[in-house]
Parts: structure tokens; C-alpha cells; sequence
């Protein structure tokens, strides 16, 4: 089963993709030695090789499946690694969990009922138990949005009372500073 955690969203995804992250910055030593991502498969560029979110922006260019937010195949990592055999698994498994994460993702989840291999190619069914998760997860997510924006809501309420509050007792103090 692939993991469906809610980390992030791919509109979100797309607007960080470029920013670079200090620690992403290659070492001395790494200058002299060429890293073995760069020679296992000169298709991923360095950037994608150390970002999560710069690789899943690769992975959907390169790959009908992620581009089209088609369900994956189980095993979809598996397909991955062969296809670019220098990628730091962590870092795919980051990304693939961006991906599955994703509102698109879990929205075309919901309403599967075949998977799909990396080139768009239709394979095993969606079970009944990945879509009612699919569908949880989503729920979930709406309901903590809803959330969000109740308390937002009334945050602005309270203010807006206090404010007003505020108001009449400075009119209050006014009119009785004329007398």
C-alpha cells in the first residue's frame, strides 16, 4: 500500500520546488568526486536528486503517471528506482509521499478503480479499503480546513466586539469629560 499521509499539497509543492535549502549545498569533498546520483542516470538533474519537491516536479515531467495524478501502481517506488537507479531512496519516498499526499492525488484515489505503472499503463485495481482511505484522509483534511477557518472566524469576531467595545467606552469617557 502506498503511503497516503497528508504532507502536502501540490499547488504548495510547486511554489518551493525552487528554493534551494543550505544544507542542500554540496560539500568540498563532494566537488572533487562526482556524486553517483549524477552518474547513475544523467537525466535527473542535481537539484531534483536532492529536493523532494525539486523531484517530484521531475517525476511528473518525465512520467505520465505522476503528471496526470493517476493512482500508482503498488510498488511504484520499485519502478522508480529502476528507471533512475542513482536516486537517494529517502528522497523518493519523500516525494512519493508529497505526491500521495496531495488533495489531487487523494481526490482521483477516492475514485479509482485501476492502478497505474509509471508510463500511464493500467494495472492492478484500487481495493475497496485504499479508497475509503483515500476518503478518510480526505474528510480529515476538510474538517481541519473547516476548523481552521471557524476559529479564524471568530478570532475576527472577538476582535471586531472588542473594537466595538472599545469604541462606546471612548465615547462614553468623552461625552462625560464635557461636562
Amino acid at each position: 500500500m502506498n503511503t497516503m499521509s497528508p504532507v502536502a499539497e501540490l499547488p504548495e509543492a510547486t511554489e518551493t520546488a525552487t528554493h534551494a535549502t543550505p544544507d542542500a549545498q554540496p560539500s568540498a569533498s563532494a566537488a572533487q568526486a562526482p556524486a553517483p546520483e549524477a552518474d547513475a542516470h544523467a537525466d535527473v538533474p542535481a537539484e531534483a536528486a536532492q529536493s523532494p519537491r525539486a523531484l517530484l516536479k521531475h517525476l511528473q515531467q518525465q512520467f505520465v503517471a505522476f503528471r496526470n495524478c493517476l493512482p500508482l501502481a503498488i510498488g511504484i517506488d520499485k519502478q522508480v528506482l529502476a528507471r533512475l537507479p542513482g536516486l537517494n531512496r529517502k528522497t523518493m519516498r519523500a516525494a512519493l509521499g508529497i505526491h500521495t499526499g496531495s488533495m489531487r492525488y487523494l481526490r482521483a484515489m477516492e475514485k479509482a478503480t485501476v492502478r497505474y505503472d509509471l508510463d500511464g499503463n493500467p494495472g492492478a485495481e484500487v481495493t475497496d479499503t485504499h479508497r475509503l482511505h483515500a476518503k478518510e484522509l480526505l474528510q480529515e483534511r476538510f474538517k481541519k480546513e473547516a476548523d481552521r477557518k471557524k476559529a479564524e472566524r471568530d478570532a475576527a469576531a472577538q476582535v471586531e466586539a472588542d473594537r466595538k467595545r472599545q469604541e462606546k467606552l471612548q465615547q462614553l469617557a468623552s461625552k462625560f469629560a464635557k461636562r
